[in-house]
């Protein structure tokens, strides 16, 4: 499918845009195609504003079927900082950066994958993007990228998109001209009904020669038919564009053209809009009529009026609609948002705009976090992860100055479960590390701050780093009485011991979990109750004790309508009854979790369950099941940046010695391959569903891949024809045509393809 994924886009939705018409890019269009034939890595350069974005989607829109894996679009506007690149990635794939070296889980990942990756807006982060796309196109993977100039990379094919072809002065064949067809299509949106006659035709001429053929400017104009007619545009558009003067020779017409359109454009907008086109830029990415609201209402722009502000810009398009899941949220394109930062600038009011854009994502964080262990999880999960490129935005404004550093130690202490679960722990931790580099030793907030880096620490493994932020946080809450966060410091040293399988463990946790339940803080309570239940249970050996403290925890969730740590109760009890227990029961919980995890959204939680629903097939007997199991959570411990071995290594080395002496090595690591083939969704799929089939490439072991290039050995392609039929080289489909031999225990492709005919015949 097509994903439209840029900033937090974990949540994948269909691009607004993907289905544009090729209105003048008709020859660009048939370029593209040719290139990403044969190139690894398409640019599409331009100045801005001549609809480089809006090509690459429709482009990418037609290689949905071509492309296993997929075609994602990662918009890097809202980027602020090329070396957040990987994490901005990772984010949009789901995966989790534990490591120092990112860009090595980024890419490891990728290497596997066949995917179109569009790379959009690269211009302000060109280093960067050029080493990532160099890194990916090693791979099997291809990138179609947009930049106002090119990435410089060997092997890259540029193609520059030009401006639309205006008519001559005094042509008389004016309808099929590429700039008037663009105006026409998007008059007709803004006025429906609108049509070029012998009345219009000389002005909308007019208008386009004067701006150029300048796709963005054109598009503009033709949003003031509204108010105006095509006449009143193009007599106005004279005053505002002149001729260009000798003095101006040294700046790009369509740079000016482009700068005096959007004058012009914002000329025309209300006192109201014109504010909040400026106050608005302030934005990364998205965002909703409720931040809006907190952000731009103030001096010179009443809260009453900001709704229908958004409604003008929607209008003149400014703003841009999005819907997401319900949500309507809007985004600027960064050509108009640039234009609307440089007001700010010039009014000398774009710190006093960054500032409440902080302040905003600093109230959202604070609410997201009191009301996080509740009914209301799942919506600011949604929220959070819509919100990550202004909470980024907030940061790094905030960093840049160590005045404003204290409150980064109160924004990253917040929604430690959302930064860990979502896979952000690595970036929440470089947050918290400069800021506590930019703060005063004696900051009120530095002891939640040191706490809250060495949580993340002890996600990393980084137990010395943890330890001594622990140290420094205990001698800062030295006769400070707060009693809460002495206990969250218990409690991350309780996690602590418990990975490097210290006894200390259960009494640690216990002791956190009693001063958090003493001050009625149930979402506190909950992880330090998880802790020392599994701990005692499985390895202190009261099953009885941990299947208390674990019931109390599943107990507590349930009362209060928390999703996640409720599918980690059920986790916990299933640990402890596949080993101690009734498997049966194992399972059930299991499950359960793994559907609870499903609502939450894909998280580092996955991996766990998906293990202990391995175990529980292995001791029901089902070591086939078992195996394909560990396959498919391998592949997700890979994308959390964890393994079994680290997280789970008793029951997991015991259960799947126990699967593999039943099947044997061979059978085993079949079995194993299979379920590392499973895309996400299909692991989820298989484990909810005991009873579950496997696809006909599956029951043969072949990965989805492979199974399509059977099918075509079976039409009688040769590789090269598989390799042009799949934009891939012959060397690849040389390499899986012999898998699939070895596969199938096969020695040529005749017998392949008499056994995808009959594959094909059983199947009907």
């Amino acid at each position: 499918m097509f994903e439209w994924r840029g900033g937090m886009g974990a949540t994948p939705w269909v691009s607004p845009r993907a289905a544009t018409s090729y209105v003048g890019r008709e020859r660009e269009a048939e370029q593209i195609r040719k290139a990403l034939a044969s190139a690894r890595l398409v640019t599409l350069t331009g100045p801005g504003g001549v609809g480089k974005t809006r090509l690459a989607e429709a482009i990418a829109g037609e290689f949905v079927d071509t492309y296993p894996d997929g075609v994602v679009f990662i918009g890097l506007a809202e980027l602020r900082d090329g070396d957040q690149l990987p994490y901005f990635v990772s984010t949009v794939f789901g995966l989790h950066l534990t490591s120092p070296t990112p860009w090595q889980t980024v890419l490891e990942y990728l290497s596997e994958k066949q995917i179109l990756l569009v790379l959009d807006n690269c211009e302000h982060v060109v280093d960067a993007a050029a080493a990532f796309a160099s890194s990916v196109i090693r791979g099997e993977s291809r990138v179609l990228a947009t930049s106002r100039q090119s990435l410089a990379v060997p092997g890259e094919q540029v193609i520059r998109v030009p401006v639309l072809a205006v008519p001559d002065e005094g042509d008389a064949a004016t309808i099929g001209v590429d700039a008037v067809r663009l105006f026409a299509e998007r008059a007709a949106t803004a006025l429906p009904g609108f049509e070029l006659t012998d009345d219009n035709s000389g002005a909308v001429v007019a208008i386009c020669r004067r701006l150029d053929g300048l796709p963005l400017a054109i598009e503009l104009a033709a949003a003031q038919l509204r108010t105006l007619s095509a006449q009143q545009i193009a007599e106005r558009l004279v005053g505002r564009l002149p001729l260009p003067a000798a003095a101006a020779r040294m700046v790009p017409q369509r740079q000016r053209t482009l700068g005096a359109t959007l004058e012009w454009s914002y000329s025309l907008c209300s006192p109201t809009e014109r504010e909040l086109w400026a106050r608005a830029s302030i934005f990364a990415g998205s965002f909703d009529i409720e931040a809006a609201e907190q952000v731009c209402a103030g001096s010179g722009l009443p809260l009453e009026e900001v709704v229908g502000g958004v409604d003008g810009l929607i209008d003149k398009s400014v703003l841009v609609r999005e819907d997401y899941g319900g949500v309507v949220r809007y985004r600027m394109l960064e050509t108009i948002r640039q234009y609307g930062q440089s007001l700010l600038d010039t009014a000398g009011e774009l710190d006093a705009a960054a500032r409440r854009h902080r302040d905003w994502v600093d109230r959202l964080t604070a609410l997201a976090d009191a009301n996080w262990a509740g009914p209301d999880q799942l919506a600011w999960i949604a929220r959070l992860r819509l919100e990550q490129a202004n909470i980024r935005a907030a940061v790094d404004w905030s960093l840049a100055d160590p005045a404003q550093a204290g409150t980064v130690l109160c924004l990253g202490s917040r929604l430690d479960e959302y930064w860990i679960y979502f896979g952000h722990s690595r970036e929440c931790r470089i947050w918290l590390d400069r800021a506590l580099e930019l703060t005063a030793e004696d900051h009120p907030d530095r002891g939640r701050g040191l706490a809250a880096c060495a949580l993340q620490a002890v996600w990393h493994l980084d137990l010395e780093r943890a330890a001594v932020c622990l140290d420094q946080a205990d001698r800062f809450l030295v006769g400070r009485g707060e009693e809460l966060m002495e206990a969250f410091v218990t409690y991350v040293r309780a996690l602590a011991a418990q990975i490097r399988t210290d006894s200390r463990a259960v009494e640690l946790a216990a002791a956190a979990a009693e001063v958090f339940r003493a001050h009625g803080e149930i979402r506190r309570e909950l992880h330090p109750l998880w802790i020392y239940g599994v701990t005692i249970g499985y390895r202190g050996g009261d099953v009885a004790e941990g299947r208390r403290a674990l019931h109390r925890m599943l107990a507590l969730c349930e009362k209060h309508g928390e999703t996640r740590y409720r599918a980690m109760a059920q986790f916990g009890l299933a640990y402890l009854e596949v080993e101690r227990g009734d498997v049966t029961v194992a399972a059930e919980l299991a499950e359960e979790s793994l559907r609870n995890l499903a609502r939450v959204g894909r998280g580092s939680g996955t991996a766990y369950v998906l293990d202990a629903l391995a175990w529980i097939a292995d001791r029901q007997r089902r070591h086939e099941r078992a195996a394909i199991l560990f396959g498919a959570a391998h592949t997700v411990w890979r994308d959390i940046g964890s393994s079994p071995e680290i997280a789970v290594s008793g029951p997991h080395l015991s259960h799947v010695a126990s699967a593999r002496a039943a099947l044997g090595a061979a059978g085993f690591e079949r079995a194993h391959a299979l379920g590392r083939s499973f895309s996400y969704d299909e692991a989820m799929r298989f484990a909810l569903d005991k009873s579950a089939g496997t696809s006909r490439a599956q029951q043969a072991g072949l990965t989805r891949r492979e199974f399509e290039i059977a099918a075509l050995v079976a039409e009688g392609l040769s590789n090269q024809g598989i390799a042009d039929r799949l934009f891939i080289s012959p060397r690849t489909a040389a390499t899986h045509v012999q898998n699939i031999l070895v596969k199938l225990d096969f020695h040529n492709r005749t017998q392949v393809a008499t056994w995808f005919t009959a594959m094909e015949a059983i199947s009907r």
